[in-house]
C-alpha cells in the first residue's frame, strides 16, 4: 500500500472559491499563491472548473484562468477539470487551448465535462440553448480532429490548435463517459468530489472496455476526492464543516460562498440535510496526515486508480496550503 501511495500523482482542482465577505480579485490572488504552492510540492496538475451563474465560484472564464496560473507557475500541467463542451462551439475551445498549448508548450490538459454545468436560462446566454449533450461524443471527435495532426484538403482549421495534440480527458460523474473515454481511448477522470456514488463501476467499466488509442495505449484514471487536511483530526472536522455549509447552500439553492468554519452544524441542518451533504462527500478524507493516509490507502485497496485529484475548501487561505504540506507529506511517508 504504502509504495502505490508514494508513487501515484497527486493534482489539485480549483473553483476559485470566493469567501463570504471577499472579492473575486483577492480570490483569484490566493488561487495563484495555492497553484505555485502546490507546484512547490510536486503536484502533478492544476485544474479549473468551469461554473457559471453561480455566486461564491470564480472559474467561469476558465481558459483566461489557465493561462493566468500557466504563467505564474512552471512546471505544474494546467488544465480544465473541466469545459463543458455543450456551452462551447468546438472551433472556439480548439483555438483557445491551442494558443495555450503554444503559449505554454507541453503543460496544457483539456478536460472535457459533458453536462452544462448550469441552468438553463444561463445556458440560453451563452447561446448554446439546445445544443446538448447528445451531442457531445461528435464534439470531441471534432475536438480531436481540430487538435490533430492537419489532414490533406481539410478545410477547417483551427489557428492556433492544429498539430498541438493537447491532451483531450474525459471527465464524468456516471456511466456514459466512462463508456467514450474506454471507447475513444482517452484518459478518464471520474468526478468522486461530488458524486461518489459509481465511482468504482465506472472505473472498472471504463478499464474492461478501453480500447487502445494512437494517444493512449492502456487505461489511465484519474479520481477527484475532497479532503480536509490538518495538524489535528479534531481541527479537520472543525474546518471540514466549511464544505459541509456549501454542500447545504447549493442544496437550498443559496450562494455558495465559502463560509468560517462553526463548532457544530447541528444548528445548521436537519437530518435529512445532514445526510445529504454527507452522501454527497462520501469519499471527503478528513484528519491529520496519518488519517489521510490511512484513509488513502484503503481507498486504494479498494479502487484502480492511477492518479489522484484532490478538491481542498477550507476558509483560511493558509490553512488551506498547509493543507497541502499535509498531503504531500502521506506520499512521503
Amino acid at each position: 500500500m504504502d509504495s502505490k501511495l508514494s508513487t501515484i500523482p497527486f493534482s489539485l482542482l480549483e473553483l476559485a472559491s470566493v469567501r463570504e465577505g471577499h472579492t473575486v480579485s483577492e480570490t483569484l490572488k490566493h488561487t495563484t499563491s495555492y497553484a505555485q504552492h502546490g507546484e512547490a510540492l510536486g503536484f502533478q496538475r492544476f485544474w479549473l472548473a468551469e461554473h457559471h451563474n453561480m455566486e461564491g465560484i470564480s472559474s467561469s472564464a476558465t481558459s483566461v484562468l489557465i493561462g493566468h496560473i500557466a504563467s505564474a507557475t512552471e512546471s505544474i500541467r494546467v488544465g480544465s477539470g473541466g469545459v463543458m463542451l455543450p456551452n462551447h462551439p468546438p472551433l472556439v475551445i480548439a483555438e483557445q487551448f491551442g494558443t495555450l498549448e503554444s503559449l505554454h508548450p507541453g503543460r496544457i490538459d483539456l478536460g472535457l465535462g459533458r453536462a452544462p454545468g448550469t441552468d438553463p436560462i444561463t445556458s440560453q446566454a451563452l447561446r448554446r440553448d439546445g445544443l446538448g449533450a447528445e451531442q457531445f461524443p461528435n464534439d470531441v471527435a471534432l475536438l480531436q480532429a481540430l487538435l490533430g495532426p492537419l489532414q490533406a484538403g481539410q478545410r477547417l482549421k483551427a489557428i492556433p490548435g492544429a498539430g498541438t495534440q493537447v491532451p483531450i480527458w474525459l471527465l464524468g460523474s456516471s456511466l456514459y463517459s466512462a463508456q467514450l473515454a474506454a471507447q475513444k481511448g482517452l484518459p478518464y477522470a471520474f468526478a468522486g468530489h461530488f458524486a461518489p456514488r459509481l465511482y468504482q463501476q465506472a472505473i472498472k467499466l471504463y478499464r474492461a472496455h478501453f480500447t487502445p488509442s494512437a494517444t493512449l495505449s492502456k487505461p489511465h484514471v484519474m479520481l477527484a476526492l475532497p479532503a480536509v487536511p490538518a495538524e489535528t483530526n479534531e481541527e479537520a472536522h472543525r474546518l471540514a464543516t466549511t464544505s459541509y455549509q456549501r454542500i447545504l447552500a447549493l442544496f437550498r439553492g443559496q450562494p455558495l460562498w465559502l463560509r468560517p468554519p462553526v463548532t457544530s452544524m447541528a444548528e445548521h441542518w436537519s437530518p435529512e440535510e445532514e445526510a445529504g451533504v454527507r452522501g454527497f462527500l462520501d469519499l471527503q478524507l478528513i484528519g491529520d496526515q496519518d488519517s489521510i493516509r490511512t484513509q488513502l490507502e484503503h481507498l486504494l485497496a479498494r479502487v484502480e486508480v492511477d492518479e489522484l485529484m484532490f478538491t481542498v475548501d477550507l476558509y483560511d487561505p493558509d490553512k488551506r496550503r498547509h493543507a497541502l504540506d499535509i498531503l504531500a507529506a502521506t506520499r512521503a511517508s
